[in-house]
Order: structure tokens, then sequence, then C-alpha cells
């Protein structure tokens, strides 16, 4: 089976329901059991992957989801580019609730995460380059899918991975910013490491839900305004992706 694209939802994108010709594969991996099923379907005459990240009824939480898993069923469907979909907080002025961005960095404040396929004993030790962790050829055609359906899509950005699932605390948030993050979410990591690993092409689109601790005086942040802004930033999403495997 030929993919053309894989597609990982993340909160408030449990379903890609333009898929025709749907088909559900229940993946086993060596790694265990991903977050669901992963539903395939054509989009603009191609095969598109698509696989909640949390489970399609949101399920898990950002620690306890199995990214090793979820990457290789990707895999081993016979994906080789997967863009991932994450639901983040703003942190500085370019990246306000329902804004779409594709940063191109990130750091990783996560812990006890199996963050490698490289943790079975025996395994082989696998150091790869990461200096740039999202693939930039990948990302550039993303950056030109917005631009030919006339989406506004914020370039760059250092996405901020924290372990969740409970959201920041202004202190955190302030050294985050410090610390040249724009963008605050709970999954980036260690997926786009694990997606390295396995040499597939990988970017981000993070969809911006709200400005995150500290960040603007909006009170306290609720799933109600999460959704809401989710489904706001991401209703043009289709157009992309259907431009992107069009590329």
């Amino acid at each position: 089976m030929r993919i053309a694209l894989a597609v990982i939802g993340g909160t408030g994108v449990y379903r890609m329901t333009a898929l025709e010709d749907l088909e559900t594969r229940q993946i086993d991996t060596p790694y265990g059991s991903p977050s669901g099923p992963v539903r395939t379907g054509l989009l603009q005459g191609q095969r598109v992957a698509f696989l909640a990240r949390h489970g399609e009824r949101h399920s898990l939480p950002p620690h306890q989801v199995n990214y090793r898993a979820n990457l290789h069923a990707l895999k081993q469907l016979g994906a080789s580019r997967v863009l991932a979909l994450n639901t983040v907080g703003g942190i500085t002025e370019r990246f306000g609730p329902r804004k779409l961005a594709c940063p191109d960095q990130l750091i990783d404040y996560t812990w006890g995460r199996s963050s490698s396929f490289a943790e079975e004993s025996g395994s082989d030790v696998l150091h790869v380059d990461f200096a740039h962790p999202y693939t930039p050829l990948f990302r550039h055609r993303i950056l030109a899918a917005a631009k030919a359906t006339g989406m506004n899509l914020v370039d760059g950005g250092c996405y901020g991975v924290t372990q969740g699932p409970r959201l920041e605390t202004i202190a955190e948030i302030a050294r985050m910013r410090r610390d040249g993050c724009d963008l605050v979410g709970m999954t980036g990591m260690p997926e786009a490491g694990l997606a390295r690993e396995l040499g597939l092409e990988y970017a981000c689109l993070a969809i911006v839900a709200n400005w995150a601790a500290g960040c603007a005086d909006n009170g306290e942040i609720t799933m109600a305004e999460v959704l809401d802004n989710v489904a706001a930033a991401s209703a043009r999403l289709l157009e992309l992706i259907a431009e992107l495997i069009r590329g």
C-alpha cells in the first residue's frame, strides 16, 4: 500500500471525515499497540493514513501515549511522510490563539518517556542528527502548500515540549520564554526524535488553542475554549493537506 501522507491528529482532531474508500487497520508492532486504529482513505485520489494520537475518544494523556508504536505502525503501513498536528499554547506575540504555525525548532522538557527505539537490550545504539528536528524540505513543502491555498501559516518558531498532563505555571512559561520557546505543548517529543530514528520525513503543524499561562490576562484556560479555538484554526486544514499531497 502506498501512503502519500500520514497524519497524526492531536487534541480536538480525532478523525479525517473527508477520506473516501475508508479502511480501518488494527496494527500490531514490536513496541505494543498504537493509540488506536489507523484509518486510511483516499483524498485527491491518493491514500492518506490518519491516527489519533490520544485515541479517538481522547483517552490517553500525553505522557502515556505509545509514541514508538504509533510511528512504527505508520511505517509498517508504508508511510514515509508524517504530518503531526499538535495543539499548543502561544507564548510570544506571533503565536496567538487560532493561529497555525509550522515550527522549525524544539526544546524537550519531558522525562520518563520511551524516547528511542534503542532502549531494548541488544538494540543498535542510534545517534541520529537532530540539529533540525523537523525535516527542512518537508517543512518547505507545507509552507508552499499554505501559500498556494492562501492560508496564513506562521513560518518557524520553537516548540517547548512539557510533560503534562497539567498545564504550566506562570513561572514555567516565563522560563520557557527566556529559553527561546514560542509555543508550548505536551506531545512534540519523543515523537519527532522517533520519526528521525525511523528515517521518516516529519513536520509539525501547531494549532494554537490559547495563550500560555501569564501571556495574556484572559483568566482560566478551559477545554471549551481550547476546542473552539482548535476548530477555528483547523477549519481549512483539509485544503492544506490536499494541496500538500498534490505537490
